[in-house]
């Protein structure tokens, strides 16, 4: 098997060597291994392996993955935002062989087609992208069948776990609450309502992540000698012969690899004859560019590394979604939330001996994509109205809000009694705000300037209290709602309409809740004290003209430097209304036929 912690001494060259063995590189790596048993191909990953790890296989584990010290997560730290009241906000990224398709919700969510077209790239339309979303996946969901594909590595399905009377309730709260149920909103069209959502998982509740599904079948099957993975490695910067790529240097990854006493962990060095494709995320790509000299001059200079090619649009206006967690009390029963899962109350190893069903839920069955009616817009002010007009207003398949209830308490649960809870995420799909990511110095352990740009913006807080005030009314018209948790709200005081409640039955004959300025006022600084990444950095590196701040071109070749390509999420011009791994997962199915394209593979 062509899997590795160390490389074989005699390997110094190949052909295409693809930095970076997340939800894009595993793709590309295998396409490129089928396309030409001639072409040699080295996947490089600084995370360790996730071959059959229950703590990856098995959904129900997901939220072990943000816990600090997390063995298949990156912590990226932000700098510290006066506008958050002086917090400095962490980043998790998949570090594990699969990156994020390893650790994610396994949520099936697409792009809308005003997302795509919005780019204006050529060969990157909505209907020229789903060729390979349908590509990618068999699908065993409800929904036009022309929308998806039916013999892809990618298992998308929904019935192993899930709660159905949950579900029900849910879709007739949100129905009294103005929206409506939609079968599949995952058709790239479809908008402003719920719909039972779907997951990346087998028909035994296995994940499907891009590591297993394409990657371990070629290391194993005996058919691929061309396809080689280096794991717990990390790449350092990209080499150049003038401007050309030529290969790459990396150093063992010394959380998995540490140094004997004395010893210096020292680079090493592979050449790649054809092409070098970086795909280490948001955040690493820019940063291995950067370190390679490719980036802002000015950056470069301060970092004090060598300029190969002035590139300012690298690690330039970073973009995330803004997630806020509203957590509540219910009469849910313990199979009907991850509670008793995620707080030791059930035998874990039991569980997975025993191949339990549990262990394939996600505790989300629901999910939502919103829009303000007109009166919101108005209500809104005069400002924002004018934003929507411009951006939503004529776009009617554009989310400007998705709201996702989730079946369990909605972060650490130590110190709150025993009890079944749930909680909704809200969070803007098209925040305003702009981040960067930039390196300070030449080495991979230098001070990073991270600056997640959250609510940098003045009116991406519009977003945030619209989304409080409408999720809160559509919980409380839920049978199963039994009051708020109230260390996990705006602290209102007791004399506003709008403080927390407790409930030993569901509320009848529900008015929406009058919110005062004063009200509105301690909404804001609770987001201001609370908001966090919903893990969907994008744009670092972007599919734009040069002299419109881009990085990459179409094809993604790098500007300014030959035999250099990226794939990954940090391409994105725009942002997505959705959970952004499926764009990532399609971009790998695209990088990998424009690759093979270029190199005349498909001859």
């Amino acid at each position: 098997m062509g899997l590795y912690s160390k490389l074989p001494g005699e390997l110094e060259e190949v052909d295409v060597i693809v930095a970076g063995g997340g939800s894009a590189g595993c793709i590309v790596a295998s396409r490129l291994s089928d396309a030409d048993p001639s072409l040699s191909i080295l996947l490089i990953e600084s995370g360790t392996n996730n071959y059959n790890d229950p703590n990856i296989v098995y959904p129900a584990f997901v939220f072990n993955h943000i816990m600090p010290g997390s063995k298949y997560t990156n912590f990226y730290k932000g700098n510290k935002s006066d506008i958050l009241n002086e917090r400095e906000l962490v980043l998790p990224t998949g570090g594990v062989l699969g990156g994020g398709s390893s650790i994610n919700m396994v949520l099936y969510s697409r792009a809308q087609r005003s997302d795509i077209d919005s780019w204006k790239a050529p060969g990157w339309s909505a209907d020229e992208l789903l060729h390979y979303m349908k590509k990618l996946e068999t699908y065993h969901g409800p929904g036009n069948g022309d929308r998806h594909g039916y013999n892809g590595p990618i298992h998308v399905s929904d019935d192993v776990y899930r709660v159905r009377e949950w579900d029900d309730d849910f879709m007739r709260s949100i129905n009294r609450a103005g929206w409506p149920e939609i079968k599949d909103m995952n058709d790239l069209d479809s908008i402003n309502g719920a719909t039972r959502a779907l997951r990346y998982v087998d028909s035994e509740g296995k994940r499907q992540d891009t590591a297993h599904r394409y990657l371990h079948p070629r290391l194993q099957d005996g058919k691929h000698p061309n396809l080689h993975v280096l794991i717990e490695s990390k790449v350092e910067r990209v080499l150049f012969e003038s401007q050309r790529a030529v290969g790459i240097t990396y150093i063992s990854n010394s959380l998995f690899q540490p140094s004997s006493s004395g010893s210096q962990n020292l680079s090493r060095t592979i050449k790649a004859r054809k092409m070098v494709v970086v795909s280490c995320g948001t955040v690493g790509t820019p940063l291995v560019l950067q370190r390679s000299g490719v980036g802002d001059s000015k950056i470069l200079k301060r970092a004090g590394v060598p300029i190969v090619a002035n590139v300012p649009g690298v690690g330039r206006d970073y973009e995330d979604h803004q997630i806020m967690l509203y957590g509540y009390k219910s009469n849910l029963a313990p199979e009907e939330t991850l509670d008793a899962f995620n707080t030791g109350r059930l035998d874990r190893e039991a569980l997975v001996a025993n191949k339990d069903k549990l262990l394939s839920w996600n505790s989300l069955d629901i999910q939502c994509k919103l829009r303000p009616t007109e009166a919101d817009v108005t209500e809104l002010g005069p400002e924002f109205k004018a934003i929507w007009n411009r951006e939503f207003k004529n776009k009617p398949d554009k989310a400007w809000q998705m709201l996702i209830p989730v079946q369990c308490f909605p972060g650490d649960p130590t110190g709150f009694p025993i009890g079944q809870y749930f909680s909704v995420a809200t969070y803007p799909v098209f925040p305003l705000s702009r981040g960067h990511v930039h390196i300070t110095g030449p080495g991979l352990d230098d001070q990073l300037d991270f600056n997640l740009g959250f609510l940098s913006n003045h009116m991406d807080m519009k977003n945030h209290l619209w989304g409080y005030k409408k999720q809160r009314e559509i919980v409380r018209r839920l049978q199963s709602y039994r009051g708020e948790i109230a260390e996990l709200h705006p602290p209102f005081p007791p004399s506003s309409k709008a403080a927390c409640i407790e409930t030993s039955t569901p509320l009848g004959n529900v008015v929406d809740i009058e919110y005062t300025a004063s009200d509105d006022a301690i909404i804001e600084n609770w987001v201001r004290e609370h908001v966090d990444t919903a893990w969907h950095p994008v744009g670092s590196c972007k599919m734009l003209p040069y002299e419109k701040m881009g990085a990459v071109d179409p094809t993604l070749n790098v500007h300014g430097v030959q035999n250099l390509k990226v794939a990954d999420l940090s391409i994105l011009p725009t942002n997505v209304g959705s959970n952004p791994h499926n764009t990532a997962m399609a971009i790998g199915e695209k990088a990998s036929d424009i690759i093979i394209q270029e190199l005349g593979l498909n001859e």
